[in-house]
């Protein structure tokens, strides 16, 4: 017996129903690949050349599309805003400057609002970028590029409700977006700057600009007493739990952190306080640069077993340290 749903319908007419739908909105979008031409490139060369920011409206679902669009280019590296259409209409015009790109979204080209601030926009000095599915429309007569998403059918049952339309919007969207980011080159460490709470922006992000240094930096000379150590370790400030030993010369010499001296109590039974710190003190550890990926300075920690981890320069000197939790820091 076929498996039912609460009103009654059989649950594979449900299961169709939905695939359906996928399958219009996959249709509509497939179908933008033959509808770019000249127009696209014109577009893409209208918003490299663009002297301001990209202002993305749109009312309604298209209103929804061109927020999104626009955070797109924002975090591609594109300065862009949205601009609601009505809000416009009452004073967030003035968002709008000479030298600016609107990019405005409407199916049917007809949306009154839209229709209203464009040839304002165009007073002010803004160049317009149509996108719509009637490129006869009110709206396409006013833009100077119109970018056709085709006569789109829906994947509403009742053929009203905005859902391919909206998909071939988004996806026309990303487009231009993709096509204006490569063509600025724009790179992945620039990426990782805007998105510096995202998996790739950890990724990308570098070990000195993680790693504490300066005041934060526990510098005791060659020969200082084992206190001098531990009165580093315990009153720099992050108080970070290990002590870098360096040499006349200001280069390292070693390192001595609060796992040493746990396994010295343990070991020996106590320490000389007095005695010179290189008498304890881990020589030649291991060390990163700072231009080094946080990502690498992350195996090194995990794979030796330990919490800090000098940062050195090309001379050899300490100019960071770098501590488990600041990456664990960077998580949150």
């Amino acid at each position: 017996m076929q498996a039912q749903g609460p009103a009654g319908e059989p649950s594979d007419a449900r299961l169709e129903r939905a695939r359906e739908v996928i399958r219009v909105e996959a249709r509509t979008i497939a179908r933008l690949e033959t509808l770019l031409d000249q127009r696209f490139v014109q577009a893409i060369e209208l918003l490299v050349t663009c002297k301001g920011k990209i202002v993305c409206t749109g009312m309604g679902k298209a209103g929804l599309i061109a927020q999104k669009v626009s955070a797109t280019f924002a975090s591609t590296g594109s300065d862009s805003i949205f601009l609601h259409p009505a809000e416009a209409l009452h004073g967030d015009l003035g968002r709008i400057r000479s030298g600016d790109v609107l990019l405005a979204l409407s199916n049917s080209g007809e949306t009154a609002e839209v229709k209203v601030v464009v040839p304002v926009a165009r007073k002010i000095g803004a160049r317009v970028i149509a996108m719509t599915g009637a490129p006869q429309s009110g709206l396409a007569q006013l833009a100077d590029i119109v970018l056709d998403i085709g006569r789109v059918d829906e994947a509403c049952p009742l053929g009203l409700a905005p859902t391919a339309s909206t998909s071939a919007m988004l996806a026309l969207g990303d487009a231009l977006a993709m096509v204006l980011s490569h063509e600025r080159k724009f790179s992945r460490e620039e990426y990782a700057l805007y998105h510096p709470a995202g998996s790739l922006g950890r990724k990308l992000l570098r070990v000195g600009e993680v790693m504490r240094r300066n005041a934060e930096l526990p510098l005791v000379p060659s020969g200082a007493p084992l206190s001098s150590a531990l009165r580093a370790m315990g009153h720099t400030p992050g108080k970070p739990g290990a002590a870098l030993i360096v040499s006349p010369t200001g280069a390292l010499a070693g390192i001595f952190t609060d796992g040493d001296l746990r396994r010295l109590v343990d070991e020996r039974g106590g320490v000389r306080r007095e005695e010179a710190i290189d008498a304890y003190m881990t020589r030649n550890p291991k060390f990163v640069r700072p231009d080094q990926l946080l990502e690498e300075a992350e195996r090194i920690l995990r794979e030796y077993r330990v919490d800090q981890i000098p940062v050195l320069d090309d001379a050899g000197k300490p100019v960071g340290l770098l501590d488990v939790q600041d990456i664990l820091d960077t998580r949150l």
